[in-house]
């Protein structure tokens, strides 16, 4: 079954600074993806990345996640989706340096929301291209939306979409932290419906400019389609520790903070 990964954008940019892309991380994390790749047992793979010191800076500028109406808001969201695009370039050509079969798939294309929501994704290109071993490259962006002309979409919510009809065994979310941290900075080993109510006060928001809502949003997206999705393992975990996939993906051992529906 597939196996989603979201390279956070934290990982990959300064989220402090403009447009400053992590090339180390992202060429290490490609050296990793590399080499699993080879792996007879390695599933197929879909990934995709957040948009960091890119789309969420010009995202925050126009508000272009609270709808798009005026001129003006219709220039930021051509800004906003070619600041993501942008990012994502870089990302794909690190990949395809080190030998991925990658093929970028922004959502903007693809997608069409309602309410801030996706509502609707052509999905055949991307179940083409996981049916003929390449690897789709997706990422947070714009779309267009039926009730307030145009907003942002997260990975997590292209994620929700797409696993809901593809149905993945797996997702793995990279960050630069260990996981899920508690009041004393200790990791949540796992996270249920059962015991959301605890984790819930010690989330806050994420360091830099984040238009999707940090941490929390995060996990309370992932929880619910952790529920909607039938045995879904979802991890959130620190992307600059080499090996964190090899472990995930192959060995399937429990890193960062697991979160699931008993």
């Amino acid at each position: 079954m597939t196996v989603f990964i979201k390279i956070g954008g934290s990982l990959i940019t300064d989220k402090t600074q403009p447009k400053t892309y992590h090339r180390a991380i992202a060429e290490q994390l490609a050296s990793e993806l590399a080499e699993i790749i080879q792996d007879p047992s390695c599933p197929p793979l879909l990934i995709g990345h957040g948009s960091g010191s890119f789309g969420h800076v010009s995202a925050h500028r126009y508000q272009t996640a609270k709808g798009v109406t005026t001129p003006e808001q219709w220039r930021g969201f051509a800004e906003v989706a070619a600041d993501a695009a942008q990012l994502s370039t870089l990302l794909m050509e690190t990949l395809r340096q080190a030998g991925l079969p990658i093929l970028r798939m922004p959502p903007s294309s693809a997608a069409t929301g309602e309410g801030g929501k996706i509502v609707q994704y052509h999905l055949s290109p991307i179940e083409q291209a996981l049916a003929h071993h390449l690897i789709p490259l997706v990422h947070g962006d714009v779309a267009f939306d039926r009730e307030i002309g145009g907003t942002v979409i997260s990975t997590e919510k292209v994620f929700f979409y797409l696993a809901r009809q593809l149905r993945p065994s797996t997702i793995i979310l990279l960050g630069e932290v260990n996981g899920v941290y508690d009041e004393t900075f200790t990791v949540f080993p796992e996270i249920t419906p059962a015991n959301m109510d605890v984790v819930r006060p010690a989330l806050g928001g994420s360091r830099g400019t984040d238009v999707t809502g940090g941490m929390l949003t995060k996990v309370e997206d992932m929880l619910a389609l952790a529920q909607a999705v039938e045995g879904l393992s979802i991890f959130i975990a620190n992307g600059q520790q080499r090996g964190v996939l090899r472990r995930l993906i192959l060995e399937h051992e429990s890193v960062g903070t697991h979160l699931y529906s008993p």
